[in-house]
């Protein structure tokens, strides 16, 4: 049985690494490789040449773990763990020169398919705030020094966080969702990276976070973090983050969300 604190280990080192590759790639400045989905939704060279380094630094570490990336996709591997990396989650504020994103990295048990996998480690790192959230499962969820806990709501309405997808064709159903949900907050915030969301949420930094059309290397460190800390992870299809919607919070609010948001 693989240690959930060894893979950690393995984890912060490497997030740490490619947290300065791409901080140093940031101050040079920025080139557009590509577009994906829409001509909004883009990848930076630095975006592969990250994934690239995390992926080496992995297989050296570990050979024949599989790898689930955003750039590069998946990789079966033959002894039951599975890293799912986002090498720049948040690409277009760092395209921008907007100081939030993170290299998110997790370590799961299963293949590099969510419905199969048991999350095992998460770090999300933020390098231009040099804030690492980490997490191994039963070991609670950290930042530095500080365990953390996510929040609990109060009456005075939850601070919530959400995000937009790219195509333009998605962004009224998700503003009649914030519409539904704002009853609920004292506030919506909006910053454009979800591992960091979810691990504010899991630092109680946000009461809550929801957003429809996440993939599986946005949630898989940051859900682990929200779990560790206390908080819920869910949402669709089969009551599971994933494409069709991801909602994350502390018990008392996961529900009512939840339930807004189903309507």
């Amino acid at each position: 049985m693989v240690d959930a604190g060894d893979l950690l280990l393995i984890a912060v080192d490497i997030a740490r690494e490619a947290g300065e590759l791409a901080r140093r790639r940031r101050t040079e400045g920025v080139a557009v490789a590509a577009t994906k989905s829409t001509l909004a939704d883009i990848v930076t060279e630095a975006d592969r040449e990250v994934e690239d380094l995390i992926r080496a630094r992995l297989a050296a570490a570990r050979p024949g773990d599989g790898f689930l990336g955003e750039e590069s996709g998946a990789e079966r591997g033959t002894t039951g763990i599975t890293w799912v990396v986002d090498p720049i989650d948040g690409t277009v504020n760092y395209a921008y020169g907007i100081p939030h994103y993170a290299i998110s990295i997790a370590a799961v048990a299963g293949e590099p398919e969510p419905a199969t996998w048991t999350a095992q480690a998460g770090v999300v790192f933020s390098p231009a705030a040099d804030e690492l959230f980490r997490a191994a499962r039963g070991e609670g969820a950290w930042l530095g020094e500080r365990r953390l806990a996510v929040s609990q709501a109060t009456d005075a309405g939850a601070l919530l966080a959400t995000g937009f997808g790219y195509d333009p064709a998605t962004h009224g159903p998700d503003l009649e969702r914030v519409r539904r949900v704002m009853p609920l907050a004292r506030d919506l915030r909006r910053a454009g990276a979800a591992s960091l969301d979810l691990a504010y949420v899991a630092a109680g930094r946000l009461d809550g976070y929801f957003e429809r059309g996440l993939h599986p290397w946005d949630h898989a460190a940051g859900g682990l973090l929200v779990t560790e800390a206390g908080g819920l992870i869910g949402g669709a299809p089969d009551g599971a983050p994933g494409r069709q919607m991801t909602i994350a919070a502390g018990p008392n609010l996961f529900s009512r969300l939840r339930e807004v948001i189903a309507t």
